[in-house]
């Protein structure tokens, strides 16, 4: 067995180099590759986590409704009801009013529920951020200037913002 033996200190110098820059290649090497496998990790997680987060807002944009309606199933067939009581020969007026004012104690209870809150400001200052004048009417006897004097209809707001204003008639000097 014979061993190559360098002839001189700058060779052996020179093959030492060359070992140190093979090993340091190879550790290089070695390291994009753990460096390629963990961005191609990290890529098909982010890609998992993407169409997680698009499937969850497709879920949200068809079901957002799916309380409000489970709530207002009760009052449709209430109301379904009500036209049946109606058409039969058992119908008093009393009967159709108490129904009607407990339906609609139902849709208002299934509108709080769900954020909505109603404006009615009869008697309140009138406030251009919720209300619109629709007309106006002298003041009268202890009406003072700027307050609503009637409402034609009701205005709505959901979770704080104007889902419609309410429709007023204004007190006006």
């Amino acid at each position: 067995m014979t061993t190559e033996t360098p002839a001189t200190p700058d060779a052996a110098q020179a093959d030492q180099t060359e070992s140190n820059v093979t090993e340091a290649l190879a550790q290089a090497h070695a390291r994009i590759a753990e460096l390629e496998d963990e961005f191609l990790r990290f890529r098909a997680e982010s890609d998992n986590q993407r169409r997680r987060v698009l499937k969850d807002a497709d879920n949200a944009r068809k079901f957002a409704a799916e309380k409000l309606l489970q709530e207002l199933l009760p009052v449709a067939d209430t109301l379904i009801r009500g036209v049946e009581v109606a058409k039969s020969d058992k119908a008093t007026l009393e009967n159709l009013i108490e129904g009607k004012e407990a339906t609609l104690r139902m849709f208002a209870k299934a509108l709080e529920n769900n954020g909505v809150k109603e404006l009615y400001p009869l008697g309140e200052v009138f406030n251009p951020e919720l209300h619109q004048a629709m007309s106006t009417s002298p003041l009268s006897e202890g009406v003072a200037a700027n307050t609503v004097t009637a409402v034609f209809q009701r205005g709505y707001l959901l979770n704080e913002r104007l889902l419609r204003p309410a429709l007023v008639v204004v007190a006006q000097a």
